[in-house]
């Protein structure tokens, strides 16, 4: 019985010395910041457009897959990518606070450009 119990003492022992597992192939957080971002604006430019919602729909389907199909991103990355980073609140709050910093250093350039105003 001793021997039963220190043979299993030893598999379990050497189980849990084995490599640990490695993290699911997804997006880093810049290549989501980037993504999101450019989906973001694209989103932000259809609100601007006289369109239905259906319509509007419609014609940001093909340019989100154009610019997942540029950056050679598959959408099923994206959506794994996307639910990766929900499950670690802290690392998509930080990838949304760099998006929000983008945005804003984008507008504020914008705003300092001659002859632009808002």
């Amino acid at each position: 019985m001793r021997v039963c119990g220190i043979l299993l003492f030893l598999l379990l022992a050497a189980g849990s010395c084995s490599k640990p597992k490695e993290p699911e192939r997804v997006l880093s957080r810049e290549q989501m910041v980037d993504v999101m971002m450019n989906i973001y604006l694209a989103e932000a430019r259809m609100g601007l457009l006289p369109l239905t919602r259906d319509s509007a729909y419609r014609l940001f389907l093909p340019y989100q897959d154009s610019l997942l199909h540029k950056r050679g991103i598959q959408d099923s990355l994206l959506k794994k990518s996307y639910a990766y980073y929900l499950q670690r609140p802290a690392e998509l709050e930080a990838i949304y606070d760099a998006i929000i910093d983008s945005l804003s250093l984008r507008e504020q350039r914008r705003r300092d450009l001659p002859g632009e105003q808002f």
